[in-house]
């Protein structure tokens, strides 16, 4: 009997082990998909492009930026990054961290770093250049076993 105790209780926690690594490598997983899915967008706007970020947001997404609440992505990319692309140069993340938390079928993000966009001449033949620190937060909802982002908040400050 004291055998078959001895036994069961190997078995029960062997069992516990396995489940939790088996948890654990779930969540590693899908922290991982959350970051490719902000990635991906960023990677999109170092290219000065919007082409298959739609499909990263949900259509009911909701886009904040610097104290301004910007709409959906649909709209924000119509009326604020979309034209914004179109006078840069070059636009690139450095510095780059982030941090994602999954909770269910929800994660949540923060994302830091530094970009830097060099700005087409003007008229004049005359380019600037943009420094900026910058984070975003960011809530992603899983769909049809997908990750899209639902709700962002963005803010910058000059980099010293």
């Amino acid at each position: 009997m004291k055998k078959i105790r001895i036994t069961y209780l190997t078995l029960l926690a062997l069992f516990i082990l396995s489940t939790g690594s088996a948890q654990e490598n779930n969540v590693t997983s899908e922290k991982e998909a959350v970051v490719l899915v902000l990635k991906r967008y960023n990677n999109a706007l170092q290219n000065l492009t919007t082409e298959g970020t739609f499909k990263l947001f949900t259509e009911d997404s909701e886009v904040f930026e610097s104290g301004g609440v910007e709409g959906s992505y649909a709209h924000y990319i119509e009326h604020h990054l979309g034209p914004e692309l179109g006078h840069f140069k070059s636009f690139i993340f450095s510095d780059y961290k982030i941090d994602a938390q999954v909770d269910g079928d929800y994660a949540f993000t923060t994302e830091t770093y530094v970009y830097t966009i060099v700005l087409k001449p003007n008229e004049q033949g005359e380019s600037r250049t943009i420094v900026k620190k910058g984070v975003a937060t960011s809530i992603l909802k899983k769909m049809d076993g997908n990750w899209k982002i639902t709700k962002t908040h963005s803010s910058s400050r000059n980099s010293k």
